[in-house]
């Protein structure tokens, strides 16, 4: 053990199990604590890399879908999220995006009609944190097929937070809890083995795992793309996404030069003097979507071979110990990403998807859009944008004023204006739509005084002022 690491383990060892947590979070914090202290340079520079020049697409697989395959996979949701980014103290899922279904209510529902569909038991699990567990579990209880308690969910870990100035561990007496972080998804796999439902799963005969985002509402299970991993007899594989100039500031899939292997660049691992390589997407081509298969029993023998942990990339974080006071003391946490697994597999592969596959909702402004015509509910519970869009989303700015979900829905009382045929809509200042507002094309609207109502028409290519 480095000596570094050595002289100030046995704290944090302490303050973790005296902390309940498992022995899996321990050996997953105690890996990147060992790479914070060592000095690692954990930045991953332009040298270190080549593009990805090509790799297969969802079009061109030819894998045929077979039904069987299901009974050995399970769905798993990562619904850690409380959506403060939106002003939401619940879980992000439990929030309503058509026809008063929320994002776990259309998650429960595309899974019951998958089961009908192909006569089989499909294995639906949730990921959830100490904050989002119990309003979830409420939530799906009316969708008793799926399953209660630990056969439905397991909670992700946390982790100490880390004194900036000398890696002991962070004490903050006037409220505890601002000690402990969340270690980023990539807890996903500590959180499974220290849980016991790795073991589990594969003791009732589950081989593979799809996982995404609870509010990505295109990742819903494709009979093709499972096939087709079981066919590569790949340990690992990425949805990735061909990046536009609205992704070039998210991570990028490269290969390694050292090992020729696939790996995950996420902006907080490229140094800034790298950062118009970083961002230049005709370079770098593919972007993760968060959308992962992985063999179940290739994961297993990784922590068998690494004695109980995962090598994930580390990635240090630098806050305050109580985020509401910045003169509180410098802290870092220690994070991980679930996609940077794609470099600890050899034999890891990525498939390019269609766009549609990827439907975050992390603003409101992507719930303004979701909420419209832009999109339909298929009679199997999926948003699909809709046909006349031609794979294109209208792009939604709403003033910052409409950050929160509340504002927004104050914007729209009767519901989201018509955008079938809406390229571009931009709200400035304080408005209300009125119901039967039709949009084409690219329209801004601007009121600089006291809220306005936008009265009911037909707007197109047009600016108005109210």
């Amino acid at each position: 053990m480095d000596p570094k690491l050595k002289a100030i383990w046995p704290q944090y060892q302490k303050k973790m199990e005296m902390e309940g947590c498992s022995t899996a979070a321990i050996e997953a914090f105690k890996y990147n604590l060992g790479v914070l202290v060592s000095g690692a340079d954990v930045m991953i520079p332009e040298t270190r890399l080549d593009p990805v020049k090509s790799l297969p697409t969802y079009d061109n697989i030819s894998a045929q879908p077979d039904a069987a395959l299901l009974k050995k996979t399970v769905i798993l949701k990562l619904n850690g999220g409380l959506g403060t980014g939106m002003g939401l103290d619940k879980a992000k899922s439990l929030l309503p995006v058509t026809n008063g279904n929320s994002f776990l209510d259309l998650i429960a529902k595309q899974v019951d009609s998958m089961k009908k569909e192909f006569k089989t038991d499909l294995k639906f699990m949730l990921m959830n944190s100490f904050a989002t567990s119990k309003d979830t579990l409420a939530a799906l209880a009316k969708y008793r097929d799926l399953g209660t308690g630990s056969d439905l969910e397991f909670v992700q870990n946390k982790a100490p937070k880390v004194t900036a100035s000398d890696f002991t561990p962070s004490d903050w007496p006037a409220d505890k809890s601002c000690e402990w972080c969340p270690p980023g998804h990539g807890d996903l796999y500590p959180a499974m083995l220290g849980s016991g439902t790795l073991d589990k799963l594969l003791a009732k005969g589950f081989k593979y795992a799809f996982v995404s985002n609870s509010d990505n509402l295109g990742a819903t299970m494709d009979l093709k793309i499972l096939a087709h991993f079981a066919a590569t007899g790949a340990p690992f594989m990425m949805e990735v996404a061909v990046r536009t100039d609205a992704d070039k500031k998210g991570g990028h899939l490269a290969m390694d030069k050292a090992t020729q292997g696939l790996l995950l660049r996420e902006s907080a691992q490229c140094p800034d003097s790298d950062e118009k390589e970083f961002q230049n997407v005709s370079k770098y081509k593919f972007f993760n979507t968060n959308n992962l298969w992985v063999d179940l029993e290739a994961l297993k023998k990784q922590f068998e071979l690494h004695g109980g942990s995962l090598p994930l990339p580390v990635m240090k974080n630098g806050k305050t110990v109580d985020p509401r006071d910045k003169n509180s003391t410098k802290v870092l946490q220690l994070e991980t990403a679930m996609g940077a697994a794609i470099e600890c597999f050899k034999g890891a592969t990525a498939l390019v998807i269609p766009r549609s596959r990827f439907a975050p909702v992390k603003t409101t402004n992507d719930l303004f859009a979701l909420r419209s015509d832009a999109y339909d509910l298929t009679p199997d519970f999926r948003i699909t944008l809709a046909a006349a869009r031609n794979g294109v989303p209208p792009d939604v700015k709403l003033d910052g004023m409409y950050k929160f979900v509340d504002a927004m829905e104050k914007l729209i009382p009767k519901g989201p204006p018509s955008l079938i045929d809406c390229k571009k809509i931009v709200v400035e200042g304080d408005i209300t739509f009125a119901a039967g507002i039709t949009i084409k094309g690219t329209v801004t609207f601007k009121n600089a005084g006291p809220n306005k109502t936008v009265p009911a028409g037909v707007y197109t290519d047009q600016t108005v002022e109210l």
